[in-house]
């Protein structure tokens, strides 16, 4: 697969690697709007300053999106209408009629469009999803997703725009939480939910309650200024024991987990665009942070 990846900020360091890993993979292109971000790759690859140029004359496969959250949409409109299948980091878009509107066009072109759930491929989160097949049945569920956002984002200032990221910790940190929800119980709709946010109108911290189609509740837990980083699931089962995953563990240095989960992102991309299927879990996703919202303003419960 010839990939592309479209936006060279914090993220995008970790599948450049896992491309080079990977002997089915050429990257063959990179695109960014700041030539200083571009010059390392002079020479070495194909280098834009404008993705649909990029998508024209580079000859892609596919393409990697890591801009910033509002521009993921007419960045992916633009692939999809080119015939060129698509991975864009969580949030699938800004808004929700936005994905929408991409899943349409998708279903539309037949052109997989693949949302980027790191979380889904953590080894911690997979041993224990593998070890609940077959067992007691799950009575709840909680998501801890903590960490102080100022140390995390570098020189991609935009995380801490709201009307860029697209309000804050529910926004960009909500999706990965939400997903992993979805992933232990399936379908899941948000029944509560209380935000804090600062003066400039970012989400701070938030709880969410939800509920599967078969009554068992969960909640997600979200912080931007917790002095240090914990991301966790913990699994209460009917039996009365309780398995958790610390997505941490094992990987002691700074976004250390983040090498092998995209290594699983970017090998489920290829499998993907091999098939020609699509993942609407990032639409999915995307409507529980809507739902969010939408509870928080209804009821202004503070977590």
């Amino acid at each position: 697969m010839r990939l592309g990846v479209v936006g060279l900020g914090v993220i995008s360091k970790f599948y450049l690697a896992a491309a080079r890993r990977r002997p089915d993979v050429t990257l063959a292109a990179v695109c960014d709007l700041r030539a200083a971000a571009l010059e390392p790759h002079a020479g070495v690859v194909g280098t834009y300053r404008d993705h649909r140029a990029m998508l024209r004359e580079a000859g892609l496969d596919g393409v990697v999106v890591t801009t910033p959250n509002d521009t993921h949409a007419p960045v992916c409109r633009d692939a999809l209408a080119a015939g060129v299948a698509v991975c864009v980091e969580k949030p699938l878009a800004h808004r929700l009629a936005d994905g929408r509107d991409l899943q349409r066009a998708a279903r539309a072109t037949g052109v997989p469009l693949f949302t980027a759930f790191h979380r889904r491929y953590n080894s911690a989160v997979t041993a224990l999803r593998a070890g609940l097949s077959g067992g007691p049945a799950v009575s709840g569920l909680t998501v801890r997703y903590w960490e102080r956002i100022e140390d995390h984002v570098g020189a991609d200032r935009w995380y801490l725009d709201p009307r860029r990221c697209g309000g804050g910790c529910v926004a960009d940190n909500g999706p990965n939480a939400f997903d992993l929800v979805r992933l232990l119980l399936g379908e899941v709709t948000v029944t509560g939910a209380g935000i804090r946010r600062d003066a400039r109108g970012i989400d701070r911290a938030a709880r969410v309650e939800l509920r599967s189609r078969d009554g068992v509740p969960a909640v997600v837990e979200l912080d931007w200024s917790y002095p240090g980083e914990v991301k966790d699931v913990e699994v209460r089962l009917r039996d009365g024991t309780v398995r958790r995953a610390d997505m941490l563990a094992g990987h002691p240095g700074f976004k250390e987990s983040l090498w092998h989960e995209y290594a699983g992102v970017l090998g489920a991309f290829t499998a993907a665009v091999a098939g020609g299927s699509r993942d609407d879990g990032g639409l999915a996703a995307l409507e529980l942070v809507e739902q969010t919202y939408h509870r928080a303003n209804r009821y202004q419960e503070a977590p």
